[in-house]
């Protein structure tokens, strides 16, 4: 692991990692904990100021440039912001399944999927993760979509038990 290619990065894409990656940490430990307490509320306007800040930081970052410097990946940011939105709208108003709903597509769309993206040889991360090894990423991002897959069918099970 070097932080070398993060340091010689632009101030928007080290901005993005500086709130991506507290984000992710913040918003499993949330995902874990118990929900509606005084924890929960303080660190979740933390968790959601830090998407916000890694969703606006992504617009100024081009490295991917199909569309007047833009990217599909772009659209993610777009959604995260207005999902952002949402998850507080939805918290205010009491209607914690659709918070819940909203919390967890950020989560697991707008960090751990686009996050998986971030892996794939010849981008930063996966510099600064794997030294720029090409088969080592592969079989992290392998693992991790075994265990989201793992996650997801027992969320579909325990739906379909309790309809």
């Amino acid at each position: 692991m070097t932080f070398e290619p993060l340091l010689h990065a632009s101030i928007a894409i080290q901005i993005h990692v500086a709130a991506v990656v507290p984000a992710a940490l913040l918003g499993a430990y949330l995902l874990l904990q118990p929900k509606g307490t005084p924890r929960h509320r303080l660190l979740g306007k933390i968790w959601l100021c830090l998407m916000v800040i890694t969703a606006l930081s992504s617009f100024f970052v081009h490295q991917i440039n199909m569309f007047y410097g833009f990217s599909p990946i772009h659209l993610l940011s777009a959604y995260v912001l207005f999902g952002c939105w949402g998850a507080i709208v939805n918290a205010r108003k009491g209607n914690i399944e659709a918070h819940k709903r909203i919390v967890r597509g950020l989560y697991f769309g707008g960090i751990v999927g686009a996050g998986l993206f971030t892996f794939i040889p010849g981008r930063i991360m996966n510099k600064v993760v794997f030294s720029g090894d090409e088969i080592a990423p592969v079989i992290v991002i392998a693992g991790i979509a075994i265990v989201l897959l793992w996650q997801l069918s027992k969320e579909i099970w325990h739906r379909r038990r309790l309809s």
